[in-house]
């Protein structure tokens, strides 16, 4: 019955095509569609692995200048400070405080250069960002004590400067200050700013002793202004970033706002923001879900509008064999027989039409993943279920196909040219 269902098909391979279509879009479009989520999905989780489940990250901004602020060149003092610091510190959930100082520089080995940010922080930052050294070590509270200059380089910095050499042990310049390389980072995921991150590549970071960048860079930062005024920012006084590690992830909302709360007590304006990458990871996954509900959704009518393909097709073909089906229920076929032949036809239009979605849908995330850059994941479980569903399609819409040519009287059916 198989071999002849296939025959059948095979006699109208344009219109068994054009026909199937509407399933072959159906199942490439759910596959993809759950590719990308679950690319998004681990990308989320594993951005959530680097950044620490456990950690709050607080960061320093520059407030807007009051409307009635000097024009001249001005000591501009915002942000984190020491006094911050200290009474994070004193908050008992609070595992660890990490403090950061960033400096967006141009590295240099030789003749070789790449733009990057010099991060000045504490040997405990290793531990509370989930860093992994593949190669030399971080810094060492004795290269904090002493301010030493060394310098542990990210990945992208060692893949641009360190082509053909190994850099530990290898000085590179920043402004005029030298640094000797004692380890480097592994790959890092990229930070992005949509998910309230500044555009941060954390490949591309040089990280020296606290103690080190305020010897090497001085106290003051300088900035050019509007209008070509200068603004200075006093870096002894500021820190770019805090990193709070949290004993509990139960306890991460209340020490956030236990947090904000130290934080607004003695200023004026607010010069910093709060984030917490496990909250992200929430609204990632919130996204997701929306994501998959629209493009499900889609393909749903796909399918729908394959299976009223087929349906339709079943029916033009009961009409065009009705003498067929007249003679073979005159040489003893039941109605059974009948509904299982138009039936199998069915299927196998379907299954045909699955078949090439599957391929199509392994396909088209690769693409994407090469065109795009998108992270892609293409999962076993919506592959068998796409499939499956495509099947189910076929034997849904072919039921009424089915019975309408059993049903057909054979006299009736003899009769009919």
């Amino acid at each position: 019955m198989v071999k002849f269902g296939i025959k059948n098909i095979w006699l109208h391979k344009l219109r068994s095509l054009l026909t199937v279509l509407g399933i072959v879009f159906g199942v490439a479009s759910v596959i993809a569609m759950l590719a990308i989520g679950e690319g998004a999905s681990f990308e989320a989780r594993e951005k959530i692995k680097e950044l620490g489940s456990n950690n709050i990250i607080i960061r320093s901004f520059n407030p807007p200048a009051d409307a009635d602020a000097s024009q001249s060149s001005s000591l501009n003092v915002f942000g984190l400070t020491p006094v911050d610091l200290r009474r994070i510190k004193t908050i008992p959930s609070v595992e660890n405080v990490v403090p950061t100082w960033e400096l967006k520089e141009t590295i240099w080995f030789g003749n070789a250069k790449v733009p990057g940010t010099v991060v000045g922080t504490v040997p405990s930052y290793a531990n509370v960002y989930n860093l992994a050294i593949p190669s030399g070590r971080f810094i060492t509270p004795a290269d904090q004590d002493n301010f030493q200059p060394v310098a542990v380089i990210g990945a992208g910095v060692n893949r641009t400067l360190f082509t053909t050499e190994p850099p530990i042990g290898k000085r590179i310049k920043i402004k005029s200050g030298y640094f000797t390389v004692v380890g480097v980072v592994g790959e890092r995921a990229f930070q992005a700013a949509n998910e309230g991150f500044e555009a941060d590549d954390m490949n591309m970071a040089v990280y020296i002793p606290l103690t080190t960048s305020r010897a090497f860079f001085g106290e003051y930062e300088v900035k050019k202004g509007s209008g070509g005024m200068r603004s200075w920012e006093r870096s002894w006084v500021k820190f770019h970033r805090f990193v709070a590690r949290v004993v509990d992830t139960g306890q991460i909302m209340q020490t956030s706002a236990i947090i904000r709360s130290l934080l607004d007590e003695n200023r004026k304006k607010t010069d910093y923001e709060i984030l917490v990458p496990i909250e992200l990871l929430k609204q990632a996954e919130h996204t997701k879900r929306i994501f998959s509900i629209v493009l499900g959704s889609i393909a749903a009518i796909s399918l729908l509008v394959g299976g009223i393909g087929i349906m339709n097709i079943m029916l033009a073909t009961v009409t065009e064999r009705t003498r067929e089906i007249g003679i073979r229920r005159a040489l003893g076929a039941k109605q059974a027989d009948i509904i299982h032949q138009f039936l199998t036809e069915a299927v196998l239009l379907s299954a045909s039409g699955g078949f090439l979605g599957v391929a199509i849908g392994i396909i088209v995330p690769k693409m994407v993943t090469h065109f795009a850059g998108m992270t892609t994941l293409v999962t076993s479980w919506s592959v068998i279920v796409s499939f499956a569903i495509s099947v189910a399609v076929g034997v849904l819409f072919g039921i009424y196909p089915a019975r309408r040519a059993a049903l057909l009287d054979p006299i009736q059916a003899l009769r009919h040219e």
